[in-house]
């Protein structure tokens, strides 16, 4: 055959011409580089991309992918849930077919590619609940026939582009939880949109959420923001009278930090300022609630002055924990809060009374206080069973600093708990904020919903502890503070974002805590971070994947398939990541009840 081939040259030459010609054929086409150069740039997924192939003439039968029928042009991407990690790429933008991009609810990062705005074809993009930061394009107002904009629950910061307002097609706008800052365009279709589209964003302001952005005027004829007329000299002005405000303050506060500091060193030297010392000896006193505390103040007081570190059984958060033991056999939990600011005593006792006022079967009960020079000594029932969070996660479990009972040394090995014992603690932990929320006066906002503030007495009916505390300590001239009240992997998104805390946020971390009683697992368990997720991102995926039952801890004994399946479309709809789509906490009793808790025998449990 060689010999014959190299006696003809022609025939030589015919077949490399079909050789190139057939391997052109072969050759994949434009959308499908683009796409490869995608998979290329997602460093971790679930696998999605295994039938993504080189040699393949066009991507049509790639997982994720939908092409024209005629033209084999990519007009569909779907990849959401699919534990995409990585950035999106800029060659994304030669898919100038495309229609729809799904990407929501991945762990993409890094900031979103302006050649986006090239797929001019686009009408939904849905890029939520990614890391994507950055600033929004400008580009994207070239996506003129976009009907759907989903950017929500990122890390975008910058203002929102002027030009989305030329988007005239746009229905559904979504940019909330994110750090986007400065006024909200308001000439086109974004003014169609209400506070839901932008909640979450602290720095925003604008008509849509009732507004007025700090850098300018209101005109009185239509409400338009326009400078000033002559504000030049007055703005000169306010600046220097700013300047020597700030000057003078500046001067205050070293002096006011040399007086406080030297009276630290005055009046605790180099003693350990956890102890009580002398602390007690003087001016201090023992307020009880509704006689819920029968000791003589002076029986108290000796107590007080005896303990020392051994007495201690947690520590930080609110501040530290001491076991306290009466003569009569009778335990309490002291919370010990170092004052800050001598002249909101009157304040704090009155916030304590109305706690200690606060009477349910299912909330900790604070029976009284003790004042001290320097700190306030918060008197609580003791609870043998500890905190749920030392039940769930012993024995890796580490102390938890807002515990009020959990013990500093290591915690000794316990049974998982069994599927009928965690749905009643869920019940109660239910009817112990739902009476927060609803039947108190006034009503009371948790702001720090985690296991770790659910304790347990000896037969593991819940309590809910350190409630009221989080709004008692917080600077009352800044609501920013709330948001060191919660803890991370509980949070709301929104909450997160603009350190405001309702009804709506504490119902998100109880969902939150739904999903840690029934996994067994910590919201920011390694394994949860190693996908690049926390619990709630977890769930979802297992929803997308039609596998949300196996959430639940595989040592749970005795679940029910009905009770599980009502139970998480309960914590589905608690941690949705819009607030109004949440029930409230009376709902959430009621569902739990209806729903959950059946009033036969379970099948997989001898009877008593």
């Amino acid at each position: 055959m060689g010999s014959f081939l190299r006696k003809q040259p022609g025939f030589l030459f015919v077949l490399i011409i079909l050789h190139c010609v057939a391997r052109e054929a072969r050759a994949l086409s434009t959308d499908g580089e683009a796409l490869l150069a995608f998979k290329k740039a997602v460093t971790n997924s679930d696998g999605i991309f295994l039938n993504w192939r080189e040699q393949d003439a066009d991507p049509c039968n790639w997982k994720g992918v939908r092409c024209d029928i005629l033209t084999k042009r990519v007009i569909n991407l779907s990849l959401a849930y699919h534990k995409l990690v990585g950035p999106i790429p800029p060659e994304i933008g030669r898919l100038n077919q495309l229609q729809t991009l799904s990407l929501e609810g991945n762990s993409l990062y890094g900031s979103l590619p302006p050649e986006l705005g090239n797929c001019t074809q686009l009408q939904r993009l849905y890029l939520q609940g990614n890391y994507i930061s950055g600033y929004i394009p400008s580009e994207f107002g070239d996506l003129v026939e976009l009907e759907t904009l989903d950017l929500s629950s990122n890390t975008l910061r910058g203002s929102i582009p002027q030009s989305l307002d030329k988007l005239t097609k746009l229905s559904s706008f979504n940019v909330s939880m994110n750090f986007l800052t400065g006024a909200i365009p308001s000439d086109g279709s974004l003014a169609n949109f209400n506070e839901t589209s932008f909640i979450g964003n602290r720095d925003l302001c604008g008509k849509q959420i009732n507004s007025v952005c700090k850098d300018a005027v209101q005109s009185p004829s239509d409400g338009t923001q326009l400078p000033s007329p002559g504000d030049g000299s007055k703005s000169s002005s306010t600046r220097l009278a700013i300047s020597a405000i700030a000057t003078v303050g500046a001067l205050l506060l070293v002096a006011l930090m040399c007086f406080w500091g030297c009276f630290l060193y005055k009046n605790f030297g180099k003693k350990d300022i956890h102890g009580f010392g002398v602390e007690l000896c003087g001016g201090s006193s023992v307020v009880m609630f509704h006689g819920d505390l029968p000791y003589a103040t002076k029986d108290i007081l000796k107590k007080l002055e005896n303990m020392d570190e051994a007495s201690v059984i947690g520590s930080g958060g609110f501040g530290t924990v001491y076991k306290l033991a009466m003569d009569d056999g009778n335990v309490f939990a002291l919370k010990r809060i170092v004052k800050t600011t001598e002249g909101r005593d009157r304040y704090f006792d009155r916030e304590l009374e109305i706690l200690g006022s606060v009477k349910h079967r299912n909330l900790v009960n604070l029976r009284g206080y003790c004042n001290s020079p320097s700190s306030k000594l918060l008197i609580y029932d003791y609870l043998p069973g500890g905190s749920l969070d030392g039940v769930l996660h012993v024995p890796e479990k580490k102390a938890d600093p807002a515990d009020l009972t959990e013990p500093t040394e290591p915690a000794e090995p316990v049974e998982p708990l069994d599927w009928d014992t965690r749905i009643n603690i869920i019940l109660g932990a239910a009817k112990g904020l739902a009476y927060l929320h609803h039947d108190c006066s006034p009503r009371i906002i948790h702001r720090d919903i985690k296991s770790s503030n659910i304790l347990l007495d000896a037969n593991f009916e819940a309590r809910v502890s350190d409630f009221g505390l989080a709004k008692l300590l917080e600077d009352e001239e800044s609501h920013i503070t709330t948001i060191v009240a919660g803890t991370f992997g509980y949070l709301a998104p929104e909450y997160m974002q603009s350190g405001r805390a309702t009804e709506t946020t504490d119902v998100y971390s109880f969902g939150v805590l739904v999903l840690e009683i029934l996994n067994g697992k910590r919201p920011t368990d390694a394994s949860f971070i190693e996908k690049g997720l926390n619990i709630v991102g977890w769930l979802n995926f297992l929803v997308g994947e039609n596998r949300e039952r196996e959430i639940v801890d595989p040592n749970c004994e005795g679940v029910q398939i009905e009770t599980l399946d009502a139970l998480l479309s309960l914590a589905k709809q608690c941690v949705s990541s819009l607030p109004e789509e949440r029930p409230t906490m009376h709902r959430v009793v009621q569902m739990l009840e209806s729903d959950v808790i059946t009033p036969c025998p379970s099948d997989f449990y001898d009877s008593e």
